[in-house]
């Protein structure tokens, strides 16, 4: 049985493979500018989803896959406000965007045979695409519950580091030799700092849940937030930011100290800009009480934070060719 069940899979692989013969030979570089559209738009819709919530639309459409019940678009509605309608049917709309360059990016690395690696890290984009497409449906169905919500945002960056690992992976020829850039104790830091990230992260949509940014103003409702004193939360989220931070100097020491390549030191010192750069809004956030352009302004940086980390930890191994030997 798993051996019939494996000859129909190898089948219609094989079908998949010579209906995508018949496109164009993508280039490496058209196979770099989708990669690194896919990047843009599994972070920017996760700031839609922040405008979503900031300006109260998250349940502009109230039913899912459907804005209304009968209806794919906004209809006239006297319960929901018009430009709630709009925020949140324009925010669906991105999935589609987000849908066809997850395909794009399939269809150009299996035309273009690509090694294995590369069309592992392909084929997850569109599968991940699809999984945050249910989550989203989760979220409106439940009435924006904040754990609901926060594990979307988390689904998100999450994706974006995939992402960015993949664009990285397509950026290397495939019949070239590995090279560790950085030594194993320092490709142990950046996983390490990628983990702290994580924890800043969860704790960031702790801190939401906690807020006033409910995502809903329906006076006839009231969105369920999480019971917790929300400085004893910002204190966690900033405490995680420190240890995120601190981390980050200590790898860049470690690859001034080797002397890794001018790209990784150059991904490093972005990397911390950016960190701090978070910081400082986090911080204005705190004393101006969460103002809503700033809300988006953070979640578009956690997701620069999380590209940044996920570039230098794919560039603590790369494939690259080997200099020809020079004759004696």
């Amino acid at each position: 049985m798993a051996n019939y069940h494996r000859g129909v899979v190898n089948r219609a692989y094989s079908g998949f493979l010579s209906l995508v013969d018949r496109l164009p030979l993508p280039s490496l570089k058209t196979q770099k500018i989708i990669a690194f559209i896919v990047i843009l738009t599994q972070g920017g819709i996760a700031v839609t989803g922040a405008v979503v919530r900031v300006t109260a639309s998250g349940l502009g459409c109230p039913t899912w896959p459907q804005c209304f019940p009968g209806s794919f678009v906004p209809v006239g509605h006297g319960e929901v406000a018009v430009v709630h309608q709009i925020v949140e049917f324009g925010n669906r709309l991105l999935t589609f965007v987000v849908v066809i360059v997850a395909a794009a990016i399939v269809l150009a690395v299996t035309r273009a045979r690509r090694r294995r690696e590369v069309l592992v890290y392909a084929w997850m984009i569109p599968l991940g695409t699809v999984l945050q497409a249910i989550m989203g449906g989760i979220t409106v169905l439940t009435g924006l519950l904040w754990w609901t919500v926060a594990i979307h945002l988390v689904a998100s960056m999450l994706m974006v580091w995939i992402a960015t690992v993949m664009y990285a992976k397509i950026a290397e020829p495939d019949d070239a030799t590995t090279l560790i850039v950085m030594p194993k104790p320092l490709r142990w830091l950046a996983a390490l700092s990628g983990v702290a990230l994580a924890g800043v992260l969860v704790a960031g949509t702790l801190v939401t849940g906690a807020g006033p940014h409910a995502g809903d103003k329906n006076l006839d409702r009231i969105v369920p937030r999480l019971q917790i004193e929300i400085v004893t939360l910002v204190h966690l989220h900033a405490q995680m930011l420190v240890a995120y931070l601190a981390l980050s100097v200590g790898l860049a020491f470690g690859v001034y100290a080797v002397g890794a390549s001018s790209a990784v030191k150059k991904r490093l010192q972005v990397l911390l800009v950016l960190i701090v750069a978070q910081g400082l809004i986090g911080l204005v956030q705190y004393f101006t009480d969460v103002p809503a352009i700033l809300v988006i302004f953070h979640v578009a940086g956690a997701g620069l934070c999380t590209a940044a980390t996920a570039a230098v930890w794919a560039a603590g191994k790369t494939r690259q060719y080997e200099p020809a030997a020079v004759p004696a």
